[in-house]
């Protein structure tokens, strides 16, 4: 008997169990159980490094490629891909303390600027240069100007993007990250910084919080100090990088609008079109936001310093929510209609990278 027939898939098995409610409770579930053993993977030596996002997404994508999507799970692994990606978002935003951004660092924002500016540009200019999918490379750029996974998935909605390039993106990112983050530790007794400005490049350059955290901890809390509140400046413009795209994609919406009215000479077919070319707003943005504001306050921080257990809870919390809606997305990515269309965007995100790098240590 071939192996794959003694072993039975856990999707089938627990779509097998019950009714339509309970098979959308069995879909998050089944996220659940992915995230799990993401979370479990990435405790082990090596894996450590590049994180339970990334260890459950490279699981979720295997199970796709072995035994296909699990249909009768699809309202709850949706579900898991919409609704509690958002929530993710929104309690991602404790993270970001505004008072701290705008008092202690704005010449660190302006420098944050400029690099997310140049990380996006050189991302898509490559891209075109290359004639790698632009799409998939606007979110490679944005994961690498911003804050990586998170931002990926907040801009997604907005972009309207495939959920398979969205979980692409964010294995791609949570991968190069990992390595320039450990290449950024082997480098540094070498660099001609002291621990503010290597905490600071790093904060600058590198892609997430978590890959921050990694290079910058070990060369000291001046180093780590820095390097979050550069980090942090690149979170914040996660809100207006969101407005800009929502205003761009309005704009779009409205040139094809005004296009579809000139071609259409029915009355009836005429009003259908505005509902069709509506644009869905990202309202968990503005939780994001409030959360964050929040959080700034006197009461938020005093609250943050006192319980840091809690904080510490909510963050896994967090963590671990959007490693299940990144479980949701890898399930959608079919690696032999779409293995080849990655190669270019990568190659376009891992250029920008080393450059943005290099730019952003000679500007220290």
């Amino acid at each position: 008997m071939k192996l794959e027939q003694t072993i039975k898939p856990i999707g089938p098995y627990i779509a097998s169990l019950g009714s339509a409610g309970s098979k959308k409770a069995g879909g998050i579930g089944f996220t659940f159980l992915l995230a799990a053993a993401g979370y479990g993977l990435s405790q082990l030596p090596v894996l450590h490094y590049v994180g339970q996002m990334a260890c459950a997404i490279l699981l979720a994508v295997i199970y796709r490629q072995v035994w296909g999507y699990p249909e009768a799970l699809r309202a709850g692994i949706t579900f898991s891909g919409k609704s509690l990606l958002r929530l993710a978002i929104i309690l991602y935003g404790i993270k970001l303390n505004l008072l701290q951004v705008f008092q202690d660092g704005p010449s660190l924002l302006i420098r944050d600027i400029a690099a997310a500016l140049f990380a996006i540009g050189c991302t898509l200019l490559l891209a075109k240069l290359l004639k790698a999918d632009q799409k998939l490379s606007l979110l490679l750029g944005i994961g690498t100007a911003i804050c990586g996974a998170a931002a990926i998935a907040a801009v997604s909605p907005i972009l309207r993007s495939k959920e398979e390039d969205t979980a692409v993106s964010v294995g791609l990112i949570a991968l190069v990250g990992t390595v320039f983050a450990v290449g950024y530790t082997m480098l540094r007794p070498v660099l001609a910084l002291t621990e503010l400005q290597y905490g600071i490049w790093s904060g600058t350059s590198l892609h997430e919080i978590a890959h921050v955290a990694l290079a910058a901890a070990p060369a000291g809390e001046d180093a780590l100090a820095g390097a979050l509140l550069a980090k942090l400046g690149r979170v914040f413009l996660l809100v207006p990088l969101s407005l800009v795209l929502i205003l761009v994609q309005r704009q779009r919406q409205q040139r094809r609008l005004r296009r579809l009215m000139e071609q259409t000479s029915g009355a009836e077919d005429k009003a259908k079109i505005p509902q069709a070319a509506k644009l869905q707003l990202p309202w968990f943005l503005l939780g994001f936001l409030a959360l964050s504001a929040l959080g700034s306050t006197d009461a938020g921080q005093t609250f943050m310093h006192e319980a840091p257990e809690i904080m510490n809870a909510i963050t896994k919390i967090t963590t671990f929510l959007l490693t299940m809606a990144m479980v949701a997305l890898g399930l959608n990515v079919d690696l032999r209609g779409s293995g080849k269309a990655i190669i270019k965007p990568l190659a376009a995100m891992v250029i920008a990278s080393v450059l943005l790098a290099v730019g952003t240590y000679f500007t220290i």
